[in-house]
């Protein structure tokens, strides 16, 4: 059994989030990884893609519940997520349906 535990800090928890946005539709397209990089730390962003091509999906989602749990986001700093969520989603041109769930888990996740 994997460990949940993370102590992830905002900035560490949005890369995360956005790399499995990014796997979400099986294929990581390298404009959505290029996006991630500029928006993400060079260390940041090779330990967490590291983490999470070792995590499942609902390892990838318990460890993200209980992170927003832990770190107190005000509604401004979701609303900001959520719009770094749909630009990896939507930077290939394509929004398909694997996509679109994750989507709505996510959503049920962070809000």
């Amino acid at each position: 059994m994997k460990n949940n535990g993370t102590h992830w800090s905002k900035t560490e928890l949005k890369a995360y989030i956005l790399l499995l946005c990014a796997k979400a539709d099986s294929v990581v397209d390298a404009k959505e990884l290029t996006l991630i990089q500029s928006r993400t730390k060079p260390e940041i962003f090779t330990r967490l893609h590291n983490e999470i091509s070792h995590d499942d999906e609902e390892n990838s989602f318990k460890k993200i519940e209980k992170t927003i749990s832990k770190l107190g986001y005000y509604q401004m700093e979701l609303g900001e997520l959520k719009n770094e969520i749909r630009e990896v989603f939507y930077v290939d041109g394509k929004f398909n349906i694997k996509e679109f769930n994750l989507s709505r888990i996510l959503d049920n996740i962070i809000y």
